[in-house]
Order: C-alpha cells, then sequence, then structure tokens
C-alpha cells in the first residue's frame, strides 16, 4: 500500500486553513500533519512534521510566504511548496517561482484543482492554475530567448523590480515607494519580496548592500 502524501497548510486566516485541512483530510491518499498561522511558525512546524507537501499563503504576518518557501526549500530542495493566494500579480508569480514553489494556485480553486496540486507537487512536477499557466510560459520563454547582456547588474530583474530597488538602495520605506510609484502597499511588498529572492538577499540590509555595490542608489 502507498504511503499517504503528509501535507502541512499554511495560512493567517483560520477559516481558510481550517477549511483547507478539512478538504484535503477528507482525501484519499492525503494525510495533513499539521498547520501554521504564519510562516515563522510554518518553519517549526515543517520542521516538526517533515511533510512531502506544504499548502502555503503569500501574504502573512511575521515571515511571508514566499519568504517562507524560500528558507524550506533551501533547507529540503525534495519539499514540494504550492502557493495558494488572492493575488495573481506577475512578480508574486515569479518570486514564488524563484523561491522554489512547484504550484501556484488562485484561493478559490476548486477541490479538484487544489488536490491535483498536491498529487503533481508530490511527484515532483509543477502546476499552475489555468488563468496563471500562460504567464509561467511567457516568462521561461522570454528568459530563453532574450538573456540580459552579461555586464548588466542583477539581469533577472524587471524593469519595476529596477526601479524599486533603486528606492530601496536610496533608503526609501516601503510607503515611499508605493506613493511614487501609485500602487497599493501590498504590491510594493510583493515586488520586494521578489528582489530579495532574485538578489538571494536574506532580507532588506543585505539588498541594500548588494545593490550599492553594484551601482545603485548613488
Amino acid at each position: 500500500m502507498t504511503d499517504p502524501i503528509r501535507v502541512v497548510v499554511v495560512d493567517d486566516h483560520q477559516i481558510v486553513r481550517d477549511g483547507l485541512v478539512a478538504l484535503l483530510g477528507a482525501l484519499d491518499g492525503i494525510e495533513v500533519v499539521g498547520a501554521a498561522a504564519d510562516g515563522r511558525e510554518a518553519l517549526h512546524v515543517v520542521g516538526e512534521t517533515g511533510p512531502d507537501v506544504v499548502v502555503m499563503d503569500i501574504q502573512m504576518p511575521h515571515l511571508d510566504g514566499i519568504e517562507a518557501t524560500r528558507f524550506l526549500t533551501g533547507r529540503d530542495p525534495d519539499l514540494s511548496v504550492v502557493m495558494l493566494t488572492m493575488n495573481e500579480d506577475d512578480d508574486t508569480v515569479l518570486g514564488a517561482i524563484r523561491a522554489g514553489a512547484r504550484g501556484y494556485l488562485l484561493k478559490g480553486s476548486g477541490a479538484d484543482e487544489v488536490q491535483h496540486a498536491v498529487r503533481t507537487a508530490a511527484a515532483g512536477g509543477m502546476v499552475f492554475g489555468a488563468s496563471l499557466a500562460a504567464k509561467v510560459a511567457a516568462f521561461f520563454a522570454g528568459a530563453s530567448a532574450a538573456p540580459a547582456a552579461a555586464d548588466e547588474p542583477f539581469p533577472d530583474l524587471t524593469e519595476r523590480e529596477r526601479s524599486v530597488l533603486e528606492m530601496i538602495a536610496s533608503g526609501r520605506s516601503n510607503d515611499d515607494i508605493a506613493g511614487e510609484l501609485y500602487v497599493s502597499n501590498k504590491t510594493v511588498r510583493n515586488t520586494v519580496s521578489a528582489i530579495y529572492a532574485k538578489l538571494h538577499a536574506t532580507g532588506r540590509a543585505d539588498a541594500i548592500v548588494k545593490a550599492r555595490e553594484a551601482g545603485y542608489g548613488r
């Protein structure tokens, strides 16, 4: 008999978290072995339970899902993470991929879609909701077709990420950046998380050091 897929659910909204636990726990061949309310708690729960798959929210207090995913997949490259979020912003999608996520689904996805994502990720595959598949394909196609110049610092950054990094390196806060770009604080946070992932930065201070060494913020 095949061992069940061991899953940890991470979401800061209790109703969503409990719903996912109930949904996944009722499926044959899947066992929910833990749940966490934020990214920081997720690090402990995953370490204690050793799941095959983590279903991870992105926007959470203390430690967001992208940062938590980067840490967890760095610690255990075989761990599969499926991101579950309301936000399908391009930077968020790519930030999740770069952090090591193997799946990305929108909240509100049907039970069959969530189940398929968990089983596919557990098998080592990648899966994205229908509305996100085109963005992911375009990202990989663009990366292959138009590589950045070799002497350009941080060639993986988008133009918007470069603008945000310039402001971060200049000491601007997220609130300042949001006002300057006429976007929400949430969008800025998502962009900053993507920048950290691409720079392999451990946090804002580390990103500032790397950016200034590359000529940003001067």
